[in-house]
């Protein structure tokens, strides 16, 4: 009996200790495999499919009867009345916005709206922004080529983080490039670094190299001024300035304007962030 015990036990170690592995794939959905694509408010029928007595029959005509998918498929569709708002087209990106370290057309078109969103709120009060800093981890996702809709904005930005203007020494900006250096290069704007090994080698804002004696004034969210991701840009403030406005509404309002103007949604990537290799 006791032998018997031992032994499974054992076996049961065993299994717990076996680690497992999964991979994941990502796809867009681009109608690649059965015709699905995102809906918008207008037609939920022609980009989801239908179920019917309980069989799903997706876009391309593919049915199907077992399994989960039709009642996943049949409470996706049944909650489209409730999005219907957040599925209004709100602009036009001839590419795809990627988010990818160290820099990225997305990452880029984000902090540099953080500048000057911040720089429009404070430099009338005689505040000036000169680097605006925001975290990778707070872009929770891409966006897609062809007609960006609310939904995309609210998922790209889903955090209430709000704006804010911080007045920091160049010693304390500096620690902030080189926990970037060291843990992973974050989204900034005005500054161009320069890493190798994890390690800063230069730093420059507007054009010139950091000075550590002087004070500049920061455009971030409120995430990461007192630990978030491991920042502390408040360390050391002799001035800061918080709003009631969060990010993704910023954003939203920025990408609201260029379609108002007739301009599509498009960005670039310029080189601020360079990660030399031996």
């Amino acid at each position: 009996m006791v032998k018997t015990k031992i032994i499974l036990l054992s076996a049961v170690l065993l299994l717990c200790s076996c680690s497992h592995s999964f991979k994941w794939e990502k796809f867009s959905m681009d109608g690649h495999r059965t015709a699905v694509t995102v809906p918008n408010a207008t037609n939920v029928a022609e980009a989801l499919g239908s179920v019917s007595d309980g069989v799903y029959t997706a876009p391309n005509g593919k049915v199907f009867k077992e399994g989960a998918t039709p009642k996943v498929a049949s409470l996706l569709i049944d909650v489209q009345p409730a999005m219907a708002r957040l599925k209004e087209v709100v602009a036009y990106a001839p590419e795809a916005l990627i988010k990818n370290r160290p820099e990225s057309t997305l990452s880029n078109f984000i902090v540099d709206r953080l500048f000057a969103d911040v720089a429009a709120l404070v430099e009338p009060g005689g505040r000036k922004v000169d680097v605006a800093i925001t975290n990778m981890g707070g872009i929770r996702v891409d966006l897609a080529a062809g007609d960006i809709l609310l939904d995309d904005l609210v998922s790209m930005l889903p955090f209430r983080n709000y704006l804010c203007y911080v007045q920091i020494p160049g010693t304390e900006l500096r620690h902030a490039f080189e926990y970037m250096a060291e843990s992973g290069v974050q989204c900034i704007s005005g500054a161009r670094i320069v890493v190798k090994d994890k390690k800063l080698v230069s730093a420059e804002v507007g054009g010139e190299a950091l000075d550590d004696e002087r004070l500049y004034g920061v455009a971030t969210i409120d995430f990461l001024l007192d630990g978030g991701d491991g920042f502390k840009l408040a360390r050391g403030a002799k001035d800061y300035m918080m709003t009631d406005i969060k990010i993704g509404d910023a954003i939203l309002a920025d990408v609201r304007a260029l379609t108002a103007e007739g301009k599509p949604l498009e960005y670039f990537t310029d080189g601020r962030v360079l990660i030399q290799e031996d």
